[in-house]
């Protein structure tokens, strides 16, 4: 099995910034991409959105909202990805959760694992 331990959430003002951890562990043969996603919690009836992925070669996309505020990296030697975000906005606020593409040692397919996310709050 593949487990997911999203970290560093938390409370900031607005124009402030976090740091978000994501690492894989487990019976882990090959993690192609890697994501983090939002929803906010006072919307639980809306769709999760996308905020940023990267490529096990690097290369990323993010939402129209958190261009040029968030930056995200990933470490492929410790199977963890990495969200920082800068000019953090009031909107900002959700639950950030964390997607991988993994292929298990047992597995010859990519499935696709969540952490159980972690809440972001931002203070106007």
């Amino acid at each position: 099995q593949v487990q997911l331990v999203e970290s560093g959430g938390g409370l900031v003002q607005a124009g402030g910034s976090l740091r978000l951890s994501c690492a894989a562990s487990g019976s882990i043969f090959s993690i192609n991409s890697m994501g983090w996603y939002r929803q906010a919690p006072q919307a639980p009836g809306k769709q999760r959105e996308l905020v940023a992925r990267i490529t096990s070669g690097g290369i990323t996309n993010y939402a129209d909202s958190v261009k040029g505020r968030f930056t995200i990296s990933r470490d492929n030697a410790k199977n963890t990805v990495y969200l920082q975000m800068n000019s953090l906005k009031p909107e900002d606020t959700a639950v950030y959760s964390c997607n991988a593409g993994v292929r298990t040692i047992q597995s010859r397919y990519f499935m696709d694992y969540w952490g159980k996310g972690s809440l972001v709050t931002v203070s106007s």
